[in-house]
């Protein structure tokens, strides 16, 4: 059964297609959401039911010429809060505990890693400061559940399996509107919403 933020997705990345140019109003949403003017955002990873963006891809090279390998980038501030709590929970440690015994998730894990770095490869040229590093401690450490979780919204569940994990321990984050909304009152997302989250790709 298909997770609830997952409903309705098709694949993340689609490396044979070029990158469209982010809406403004994607851009001014973001902003809302960091609190701050965004940098290198490509597109809109994963969507809210709200229609607000969640997780943004990032260029491998921001404007000012700085590597970031952070390719998926959480927005959404219920979100990051929420993983923000997890984390504080000592969960990391856990997840960290178990690649060094279960050799079955440490080798998904790995598959999670090569995903990603394909992911940037097809957003922008190579860039050698940050060859072969993804994020979240991937593959072999956890270190950051934000980056894990953007990761497993933007490339939907099965791929990512400590993201799939964090991301069902947060549960519907998208149930409180995570900015001010003139236009509407009600939540991101009502238990009786069939607006589907939209993935990168959709």
């Amino acid at each position: 059964m298909a997770a609830s933020w997952d409903t309705g997705h098709v694949s993340s990345v689609d490396s044979g297609e070029p990158v469209a140019e982010v809406e403004p109003l994607d851009l001014a949403s973001v902003a809302r959401q960091l609190g701050r003017e965004s940098r290198g955002i490509l597109k809109v990873a994963w969507r809210c039911p709200c229609g607000k963006p969640g997780v943004v891809a990032t260029a491998p090279t921001l404007p000012d010429g700085t590597p970031f390998p952070t390719t998926y980038y959480l927005t959404c501030p219920r979100a990051t809060a929420a993983c923000s709590t997890l984390e504080a929970s000592g969960v990391m440690k856990q997840m960290q505990d178990r690649l060094a015994t279960d050799d079955p998730l440490a080798e998904a894990y790995q598959r999670a890693h090569d995903s990603y770095l394909a992911d940037r490869a097809s957003l922008g040229p190579s860039v050698p400061q940050i060859a072969g590093v993804s994020a979240g401690g991937m593959p072999s450490r956890v270190k950051c559940l934000h980056a894990l979780v953007a990761h497993s919204l933007a490339a939907g569940p099965g791929v990512n399996p400590l993201g799939d994990e964090a991301l069902a321990a947060l549960g519907d984050f998208w149930d409180r509107p995570c900015l001010p909304d003139t236009e509407r009152s009600s939540p991101c997302a009502s238990p009786s919403s069939t607006v589907a989250p939209t993935r990168f790709g959709s």
